[in-house]
């Protein structure tokens, strides 16, 4: 059974669900839509043309929704779509999209956001993902599936970070991530590949050591442009799946640098 506390607030027009648990001192805007099962514990603000995902649970003082935190919003229409099976701990925020960036922000299915993490406007987030106590995502920002953030990092606007990457605690990540990469430090540079979550995720070993071989190729080589190097790269693994995500990845060429590993003596 649906289950509402007295003291909470559900505007006229909210779409809430079979089994939906809405706890003390909630406030649910009449545009919001709660799918069957979510629960929010207490004092949770949901806002704006916001769907929440069957299950997902959402702690004490998180606010979803609410209309971007950027300068050029004028009160344009913006959504934000949130996933199935989430956890999205204490003092998270998640902003609705922009004019600018297409309007929506998403974040897809059994996710982990832990407490006081922030998802700026216009952010693409895949499956999977956990961001640790304090992680920044500025606006614009897309994360693959599988990716994990260390406590109190932060990814500035427009950058991709590529499935099963992984962001060091205290990282500023200024350029795009690859990928299966590793990045530690502010700012944040590349460090390795993602092995211990490749071998927990089950890629075979044969995947494993061949895109081990083409990161040497692609960042350890002074041989034409990185560019260059993964055209010559994917051309020359055409059946490795893992090389050419990472190569595709490059090719691919966002708005901002690929990240790469310090030079000697930077």
């Amino acid at each position: 059974m649906t289950k509402i506390h007295p003291s909470a607030i559900v505007e006229d027009g909210a779409k809430v669900g079979e089994g939906v648990t809405i706890g003390p001192f909630c406030h649910v805007g009449p545009e919001v839509e709660l799918a069957e099962g979510v629960e929010l514990k207490s004092h949770v603000a949901v806002a704006g043309d916001t769907r929440i995902g069957a299950r997902t649970v959402i702690f004490p003082f998180a606010s979803i929704g609410h209309q971007a935190q950027d300068l050029k919003y004028h009160g344009e229409k913006a959504t934000l779509e949130v996933g199935a099976d989430c956890i999205i701990r204490e003092g998270v925020t998640m902003n609705a999209g922009t004019e600018g960036g297409g309007g929506r922000t998403v974040v897809g299915d059994k996710c982990a956001f832990l407490a006081n993490s922030h998802i700026g406007h216009d952010c693409i987030l895949g499956s999977n993902i956990v961001l640790s106590n304090n992680v920044m995502i500025a606006g614009h920002v897309s994360v693959g599936d599988n990716v994990i953030m260390g406590g109190g990092s932060a990814v500035i606007q427009f950058t991709r970070v590529g499935p099963h990457a992984f962001v060091g605690g205290l990282a500023g990540l200024e350029n795009d991530l690859i990928p299966f990469g590793t990045v530690m430090g502010n700012r944040a540079r590349l460090s390795g590949l993602n092995l211990v979550g490749l071998k927990r995720r089950g890629f075979p070993r044969e995947q494993i050591h061949a895109v081990r071989a083409a990161y040497r190729e692609l960042f350890e080589s002074e041989e034409g442009t990185l560019k260059e190097r993964a055209e010559a790269v994917a051309a020359g693994s055409p059946d490795e799946p893992l090389v050419q995500q990472v190569c595709e990845f490059i090719l691919a060429a966002g708005d901002r640098r690929i990240c790469t590993p310090r030079v000697s003596g930077e």
